[in-house]
């Protein structure tokens, strides 16, 4: 039989329930998720980490973008990229596009501040839920990285473009895609 607790077991100092009741009276409830529009968006790529499909477990890597600007700044969107037999040509287009061209490279960090235009969709499942599918994405460039205000006076400076953990690499080819 479990017993019901209350505030004051959670709170056990005062000062510490008082600043709850007062952020509890001025906090706005949030809006419930909803998928962003369909549309163009600049965004930065956050991060790029392997993953595994909810339903049945499907290889994947997984890259979480950021909106850079307008409206929709700072909301983020999420992209699958498959790592199945039949999946592999869109994976590596898509890798390709960020630099990773080994299965090696799924496993180190990607370099920071990669800029996309991406191409968004909303889609909805056979439960009717929406959520939003990356259509295309196109490299614009990369970020330098930010300095760090609190780094030592005189502490030497990665160069632009550079990362010291030996993430993938982008470079132009050819067709004036990033390979």
């Amino acid at each position: 039989m479990s017993m019901n607790r209350n505030l004051g077991d959670l709170f056990r100092q005062t000062p510490a329930r008082e600043q709850l009741a007062r952020a509890w009276q001025q906090t706005e409830a949030a809006a419930d998720f909803v998928p962003l529009p369909a549309g163009q968006y600049n965004a930065r790529i956050l991060r790029g980490e392997l993953s595994e499909s909810k339903t049945n477990s499907t290889p994947g890597y997984r890259l979480t973008f950021q909106v850079t600007e307008g409206e929709y700044q700072g909301r983020q969107f999420w992209h699958n990229i498959w790592l199945t037999q039949n999946a592999l040509p869109m994976a590596k287009r898509d890798l390709g596009k960020i630099g990773v061209t080994s299965l090696e490279q799924l496993e180190r960090p990607l370099p920071q501040g990669i800029r996309c235009r991406v191409n968004l969709t909303v889609r909805r499942d056979d439960n009717g839920c929406e959520f939003n599918r990356v259509r295309s994405f196109e490299v614009l460039g990369i970020d330098p990285p930010e300095v760090n205000p609190f780094a030592p006076i005189g502490a030497p400076v990665a160069p632009t473009g550079t990362n010291t953990c030996a993430p993938a690499t982008l470079n132009k080819n050819s067709t004036g895609g990033v390979s």
